[in-house]
């Protein structure tokens, strides 16, 4: 299902001379690219899965920057990017972790740190950063959910889940119900 190698732009200056992206394998890598004279730095590795990394997400919040990342090793990793370091891990998925986002919704409407995941298990899972705890589970999928995308509009309140049970469905993160479930894809 994932892909095997992720390059994902984390960051854009404004003057547009330079360009943060993250690759990763079975540890994280940020690189600094300079557009202008097509080179590129590396600025810092993570490592602490133990298995491929599928997916990153980048966010800043309380005046740090911070990196999530889901792996087959069926953990999620917080990176402090400015102290370069490993803050924490959420453990509870039963297998493989292929997406991961930072929740907008709850920090903007809660003034909560929140990751959101998807797993090969049929889940998507809320994790408060702040408290280190899970406190949201969405089933509904009958198969493995392999990506996930919060709204850009009502302040990402709404998140879509894509699934290899050829379904999309649309949650309501408040209330924690299923809005809607897309169907007519023919191939997982």
């Amino acid at each position: 299902m994932p892909k095997n190698e992720l390059n994902e732009k984390i960051n854009d200056n404004d003057d547009k001379k330079e360009e943060y992206k993250l690759s990763q394998s079975n540890h994280l890598s940020i690189f600094n690219f300079d557009l202008f004279r097509s080179s590129s730095k590396l600025l810092n590795t993570f490592t602490g899965h133990t298995g491929r990394v599928y997916s990153i997400d980048y966010a800043t919040f309380d005046g740090c920057q911070f990196i999530c990342s889901g792996s087959e090793d069926k953990t999620i990793r917080l990176w402090d990017i400015d102290n370069n370091k490993h803050i924490q891990s959420f453990n509870g998925h039963s297998s493989y972790v292929y997406c991961v986002k930072f929740s907008h919704y709850h920090y903007h409407d809660n003034h909560r740190s929140v990751i959101c995941s998807s797993s090969h298990d049929k889940t998507i899972r809320f994790w408060d950063i702040k408290e280190n705890i899970l406190f949201q589970i969405f089933n509904g999928h009958t198969q493995w959910v392999g990506g996930i995308e919060f709204s850009s509009f009502n302040g990402g309140r709404y998140l879509c889940s894509g699934s290899a049970d050829k379904t999309i469905r649309l949650w309501d993160v408040k209330t924690s119900k299923s809005l809607q479930c897309f169907s007519g894809h023919t191939s997982n």
